[in-house]
Formats: structure tokens, sequence, C-alpha cells
């Protein structure tokens, strides 16, 4: 389905597509090794792009709720075909920008789409208080890199999951899953 979206409107690189499943939906997956979302968890997935990693994780847990939102219309577009395609009747997608969007969620997920101080203002006033799961409310963040200074006074409330530990493939050597409890 990727790739006939993807020759239609170019939601992932043309290079990546020789590593989709790696680099989108294994990566996309890291953030299940981190939490195991309960039944009934809303999660938020902002800059999906071509649904990544909300499709993936809707897949792995059909019992909880994900919206994908992107500012990029074709890219929402994508997503919805894939979802109907696939029938996942737990996901909802949304050409809008998080700022504007009105509910609240247990988690908020998503794959660096801004550096991490810029994203938390988008999502500050998006989380329920309702506990659900084992870790507390908050943001999974798929990032790479040296993000000691990205994250700055952030940085120390941060736990950092090393994805290399689950996946022995190269390309997720110095890729992490951020956990932000808000």
């Amino acid at each position: 389905m990727y790739e006939h979206w993807n020759n239609q409107i170019n939601v992932i690189s043309r290079k990546d597509m020789d590593n989709f499943y790696e680099r989108h939906v294994l990566h996309s997956l890291a953030i299940a090794k981190v939490l195991k979302f309960a039944p009934g968890t809303k999660i938020l997935d902002v800059g999906t792009g071509g649904g990544f990693p909300g499709i993936p994780l809707a897949i792995m847990f059909p019992e909880s709720q994900f919206h994908l939102v992107d500012s990029i219309g074709k890219k929402i577009k994508v997503v919805t075909e894939v979802a109907n395609a696939l029938e996942l009747k737990n996901l909802s997608a949304q050409h809008e920008r998080a700022e504007k969007v009105k509910d609240k969620y247990h988690f908020v997920v998503s794959r660096a789409v801004t550096e991490f101080p810029e994203f938390l203002n988008w999502i500050k006033d998006k989380f329920l208080k309702e506990q659900l799961n084992y870790l507390s409310n908050g943001i999974l963040y798929l990032k790479g890199g040296d993000l000691k200074e990205e994250f700055g006074r952030y940085y120390s409330k941060c736990q950092f999951y090393d994805i290399k530990k689950f996946f022995e493939e190269e390309f997720f050597e110095t890729k992490k899953v951020v956990y932000y409890s808000v």
C-alpha cells in the first residue's frame, strides 16, 4: 500500500522506501518496547506524516484509540486510505496543527517533528488526568543523536531508552525513545 501511495503522493522519501520496514515500521514499534498501552488508552500522534508511529501502534494495540494529526493534508489522505484498507477501527486522522486539536489524551507520540521544547509547547494542554498505564501520562518521542543540548532544562526530567537494545539493525545505533511525564 505504501509503495502505491508513495508513487502518487511522496510521503516517504524514495530512498527510505528501500528500508521501509526498518526505518518506519520497526522504528515506530520501539515505543511498544517501552510501553504496552492498556486497553482504553487514548494516544495522539503529532506530525504523523504517512502514519508513523500511529499506524503500526494502532495495529499492535487494537483496544487503544489513536488520533493521528498532520498539518499536510495529502499525508492525512494517505493515512486515511491505509487505515481504511487495514480496517483499523481504533484510528482516526485529521488534517490539523497539533495546537488546534481540542481533545485530551493519555499519551502523545511523535517522530522528531521539531525540537522538544517547541513540541512540548504545542501539546502541553492535551493530557487527561485519568491514569491507565504503568507509566504516567506523557510523551513518547522518537529521536536520534545527542539530545542533551536540544532537551535543555527538560533533559533531567526525561527517561531515554536506547532503541539499539531492542533492535540490532545499525540504523538504531543512536535512536532513542524519550519518555517525558506530564
